[in-house]
């Protein structure tokens, strides 16, 4: 892709599995990142499935670049708390924008705590998004 990147490669294990976190650093590295995540998620897919070809067991690779997943982890729960306010204050329910799994998991974490309101995904395959209900 013509990027010039630094690479850290971090390696946890526990007696049953690995895993690994690609940290990537550099001034072009949001190139990597793509629009919402989009094109870092494909990347570490593609990472995955090429690291299990290889080993010939599930690989878990994570990539991340610059910190964005926690930066994004961050933004999703910042967005779950002021809608849930918004549903408490209103009554109605409110349906966020389509999430992929793992955003769709932090929103309902975010709130699984949160006494005044519910969360639950509709839809299926890419349009999957979360609703926030008041109880």
């Amino acid at each position: 892709m013509g990027v010039d990147l630094d690479l850290n490669i971090v390696h946890k294990s526990d007696e049953e599995e690995m895993e690994s976190l690609l940290e990537l650093i550099g001034d072009d590295s949001g190139l990597l990142i793509g629009r919402k995540g989009e094109t870092l998620r494909a990347l570490q897919f593609l990472t995955n499935v090429l690291v299990s070809n290889q080993t010939g067991a599930k690989a878990r690779v994570s990539i991340d670049v610059e910190g964005y997943e926690d930066r994004r982890n961050q933004s999703l729960i910042n967005l779950a708390n002021r809608v849930a306010q918004r549903v408490t204050k209103t009554g109605r329910d409110i349906e966020l924008e389509p999430m992929n799994p793992r955003e769709r998991r932090v929103v309902h974490m975010a709130l699984a705590e949160n006494t005044s309101v519910e969360t639950e995904s509709s839809g299926s395959g890419f349009d999957r998004r979360v609703v926030i209900s008041p109880i």
